[in-house]
């Protein structure tokens, strides 16, 4: 049943993510998207902070502040943007397929940037898994909708934060990280209303409990994502994080009525047999290199 644990959590993790999703979504139609980024923002760091703060820490400590917690936060402030208008403008299906490229371009990155050894077999899967997302995004062909694109904004900030969070010191708690996080939604949030000139609305009684179901999704997808990071098997528990694909492409189809083509389908399908290929070399590598 242990071995099940990391599993499980990281499936209920993706679980929330993906609904947090569908709720950023269905609320875009009545409230700007910027004032959804502030109130998830705002959320978001009450929550983390009060909890940072019961275990003896806080989100202005000045380690929290600078370095790679910094430049994580910087990068977590455009992946806000990105996916706040991504999920609002873009298939949710369209979308949630492009992300999961995420561990590719963290492979990539981490090669190219910081000189990590990556032979050619993960580089064969990198290009297979990104002619997948040229597969869903088609540029250039008719009908193309330049939306689309929005999602692999998202990807490139969310690898730069990914990359920083390997850096992050020990001696940093993960409240305060996730603090941080949330937080960057807060200028996130007036930029997008600044760049689309949507004024503040008063949110009706069902756009706050629909905000603070949100809120609740991404604080459960957070939490949920650190649990099943420390208590499961990192071989075992990560294949799961695809499990979002799914729960986004069902979201799309059953509730926004989205009907994701073959293309759509073929290149997800790429993208994740690239990747999964991806973890199980550097999982083998890792081993390799434990036992010598």
């Amino acid at each position: 049943m242990n071995t099940l644990r990391g599993p499980m959590f990281m499936v209920l993790s993706m679980a929330g993510f993906a609904a947090e999703d569908a709720l950023i979504k269905g609320l875009a139609l009545r409230v700007p998207i910027g004032q959804i980024g502030l109130f998830l923002g705002f959320g978001g760091a009450l929550v983390f902070g009060i909890m940072a703060y019961v275990q003896g820490y806080s989100l202005f400590d000045r380690k929290a502040l600078r370095g790679a917690v910094f430049l994580r936060t910087f990068a977590e402030l455009f992946a806000v943007i990105f996916m706040l208008l991504s999920i609002s403008m873009a298939p949710l299906s369209v979308v949630t397929a492009v992300l999961q490229a995420m561990p590719l371009t963290v492979t990539l990155a981490a090669a190219v940037f910081l000189r990590e050894p990556v032979g050619w077999r993960r580089w064969s899967a990198i290009v297979i898994g990104f002619a997948g997302v040229m597969m869903i995004v088609r540029p250039g062909a008719s009908g193309f909708d330049p939306y689309v694109l929005l999602p692999l904004g998202a990807v490139v900030a969310l690898t730069v934060r990914d990359l920083a969070t390997r850096n992050v010191p020990a001696t940093v708690a993960s409240s305060q990280v996730s603090g941080w996080g949330f937080a960057a939604a807060i200028p996130g949030g007036v930029i997008l209303l600044l760049m689309r000139g949507d004024p503040l609305i008063v949110p009706t009684a069902l756009d706050w409990g629909l905000q603070a179901l949100t809120l609740l999704a991404g604080i459960l997808g957070y939490i949920t994502l650190v649990l099943a990071t420390r208590v499961g098997d990192i071989g075992l528990t990560t294949p799961f994080r695809y499990s979002r694909l799914v729960f986004g492409m069902l979201i799309g189809v059953i509730v926004f009525g989205e009907r994701p083509d073959l293309l759509t389908l073929i290149g997800a399908f790429l993208i994740v047999a690239a990747g999964l290929y991806t973890l199980m070399r550097e999982m083998r590598l890792r081993r390799s290199v434990t036992r010598a």
